[in-house]
Parts: C-alpha cells; sequence; structure tokens
C-alpha cells in the first residue's frame, strides 16, 4: 500500500505545474506590460499550444526549461490591463517524456498582443508549436520541430532533424537543417537555406528560393517565382505564371510555369521544361524535353549523363542549339511556317532542304546523325529560326 501511494503522489505531481513563476506588471512605452518567468524540469520533448500570441524556441545549454511570458495591452489604467491579463490562461506541466505549455483565451474580443519565449536545452528530441495567429521562431535544437501558426511569419534555423512548418498565408523562411523539409503557407514567400534531407514546399501565390538541397526538392507556387541555387537529387519545380530560375541540378528536373521564362544552369539528368509563354534557356542538359507557346528556346548539350531523346518545340520563337563536336546523337528539325526563316548549321553532316514557298507555305527541314548518330533530337518550331551550333570546347 506504501508503495501505491508513493507511486499516486508521485503521478500527481507530474500533472500539476512544476515551475517556480515569477510575474511582474510594468509600463512600458504607453503600453502596460505583464512580465512572467518560470522553469520546468528536463524533458526529451516540448509542446506548446496558444491561442494568439509569437513564440520563440531558443535551444541553450542549460539542462532544464526556461520560459519568459509578456503580455503588452493597450489599456490606460492598470486595473484594465490586469483584467485582460487574467483572461488568458496559462498551464505548463511535465509528463512522462514530455513538457507542455498551453495558452487559454477566456476574454471576449482580444485587445493585446503576446509573446512566449522558451530556452531548451540544444539535445531535445522533438518540438511542437501551434499558434492560432502569431509569429513562430525556432532556432539551435538537434530534435525535429513541428510549427504551425494560423497566419503569422515562420523562422526556422539550426535544427538537426525534420522540420515541418506551416502558415495560413505568412512568409516562412528556413535557415540550416540536418534532415526532410515541408514546409507549407497560404500566400506568402519561402526562403530555404540548407537542407541535407528531401524537400517540399508550397506557397499558394509567393515566391520560392531554395539555395542548397541535398536530397532533391519539390515546390509549387501558385503563381511567384522560383528560384534554386543548386540541389541533389531529383527536382520537380511548378508555378501558376512566375519565372523559374535553376542552378547546377545533380539529377533530373521537371520544370513548370504558366507563362514565365525558365533557365536552367545545368543538369545531370533528362530534363522537362514546359511554359505557355515564355523563353526556355537549358545549359549543360545530357536530354531535355522543352516545349513553350510562344517563345525562344536555347539548349546547350553535353556529354555524359543520363541521355535520352530530345525534343524542343516552340510556337513562335527561334530555336538555338549548341551540340559538343563528339556528341553521338540524331537530328531531325522543321519550320512549318518557314517565309522569311531558315535553318542554320555549322554541322555538314544535317542536310537542310525546303519546300513549297511561292504560292503555299513554306517548310525547311533538316536531317543527319552527328558520330554515327545516337538518341534523337527533334526541333520544331512554327515561325522562327533554327540555329545548330558547334559547341566550343
Amino acid at each position: 500500500m506504501r508503495n501505491k501511494s508513493l507511486l499516486w503522489i508521485a503521478a500527481l505531481l507530474l500533472a500539476v505545474p512544476l515551475s517556480a513563476q515569477q510575474t511582474r506588471i510594468y509600463r512600458e512605452g504607453g503600453k502596460w506590460v505583464q512580465e512572467t518567468t518560470g522553469s520546468l524540469a528536463a524533458a526529451r520533448n516540448v509542446r506548446v499550444k496558444v491561442d494568439f500570441g509569437s513564440v520563440k524556441i531558443e535551444g541553450g545549454s542549460q539542462p532544464g526549461l526556461d520560459y519568459v511570458i509578456r503580455y503588452r495591452s493597450n489599456e490606460s489604467s492598470e486595473e484594465s490591463a490586469r483584467r485582460q491579463f487574467e483572461s488568458y490562461k496559462v498551464n505548463t506541466a511535465l509528463r512522462a517524456d514530455t513538457a507542455s505549455m498551453t495558452a487559454d483565451w477566456q476574454g471576449g474580443r482580444q485587445k493585446f498582443s503576446s509573446e512566449f519565449v522558451l530556452h531548451v536545452p540544444h539535445q531535445i528530441e522533438s518540438v511542437k508549436v501551434e499558434t492560432d495567429g502569431g509569429n513562430v521562431m525556432a532556432t539551435g535544437i538537434q530534435g525535429q520541430l513541428d510549427a504551425q501558426s494560423g497566419g503569422g511569419n515562420v523562422h526556422v534555423d539550426d535544427v538537426g532533424g525534420n522540420v515541418r512548418a506551416e502558415t495560413g498565408g505568412g512568409s516562412i523562411s528556413i535557415g540550416n537543417v540536418g534532415g526532410d523539409v515541408s514546409v507549407e503557407t497560404g500566400g506568402g514567400n519561402i526562403q530555404l537555406a540548407s537542407a541535407k534531407g528531401k524537400v517540399a514546399a508550397e506557397t499558394g501565390g509567393g515566391n520560392m528560393v531554395l539555395v542548397s538541397g541535398m536530397q532533391g526538392a519539390e515546390l509549387e507556387t501558385g503563381g511567384g517565382g522560383i528560384k534554386i541555387e543548386r540541389c541533389s537529387g531529383r527536382v520537380k519545380v511548378s508555378t501558376g505564371g512566375g519565372s523559374i530560375d535553376l542552378g547546377d541540378i545533380a539529377g533530373p528536373a521537371v520544370i513548370e510555369t504558366g507563362g514565365g521564362s525558365i533557365r536552367l544552369a545545368s543538369a545531370e539528368g533528362p530534363v522537362r521544361a514546359e511554359t505557355g509563354g515564355g523563353a526556355i534557356e537549358l545549359n549543360g542538359v545530357p536530354s531535355a524535353y522543352a516545349e513553350t507557346g510562344a517563345g525562344g528556346i536555347l539548349a546547350r548539350f553535353r556529354t555524359g549523363g543520363e541521355r535520352t531523346d530530345s525534343v524542343l518545340r516552340t510556337g513562335a520563337g527561334d530555336v538555338t542549339v549548341y551540340l559538343p563536336a563528339n556528341l553521338g546523337i540524331t537530328v531531325r528539325a522543321a519550320i512549318e511556317a518557314a517565309s522569311g526563316h531558315n535553318i542554320h548549321s555549322d554541322f555538314p553532316e544535317i542536310l537542310v532542304k525546303s519546300e513549297g514557298g511561292q504560292w503555299g507555305p513554306k517548310v525547311v527541314t533538316a536531317e543527319g546523325s552527328l558520330n554515327g548518330g545516337g538518341p534523337g533530337l527533334k526541333i520544331s518550331t512554327t515561325t522562327g529560326d533554327i540555329w545548330l551550333r558547334r559547341a566550343s570546347q
């Protein structure tokens, strides 16, 4: 019986707040501020859920969890401000290996701001943060992070594990992450510095930037621009109408935009690039499918990499292709309405000929194999010139 009683008392103690809190109220810049400080014992996991307010998580060398909560009220009197503060109930508890903080608004119309700052051990295994209407910031933790905001901005940096971040409409900024990254916003910009794992990002209409991804990336925006400086693995990017600018891709790439331009510095795998009406520039590609409704296409092919058949097609615009002198490839090119346009080739192996033109539309075609032939390259434009250039060594 004595042992059972001790276990019951221990369980009860773990279910109640274990923090020695201190609270003070003071005046600052025309506002009343209530500041509460406290601490919790060490835990492997942290959970924070607040009805409104910004949340900041900072990893450090301390063994336990320290926190500071600040409320700011515009009320003229301290008494009125106190009544507001008392309507936002905060509970902290430690259960098993999880430290938790919840803030429940029990008043009417909310007329003040709040800020929750938690200092946690760097080696924490997981952190989950939820706020219905504030910014979220998390830095310096070794484990994984799950951050959600109803509409605020999210900033994350120096996280060792996987990161998941979601906001109803704010921007998302991710620094260095040691695992996978999955982020989503209803319409803000997304910026990602470095991820050692896979990257998945989506925004309803903002711009997107990825500096470095180590295991592939999938980015989607409803209408903003997309930029990737470098990424290993497969890349898939799409936008409803913005431009796309990709750097060095160590794998295949799928690139789609409703009407913006496309530019790629290099890729080690096959490339598929489509735009409703912009120009396409593909550099250092082993093979490519590129199509635009009305824009020019420039493609620089290289030897090596994963080679398949290639197609370059535009409804109205010039197509310029650079081919290495030692590349084995079979070329077929055509201009459907060639009046005033022609196919220009640096390769005598490629035969250019024309048909019609006096009473009907003139069609210009070219065919030939370089270095014994190889994967096919089909080029077509309705109206525009086609240039087949020998790439400089």
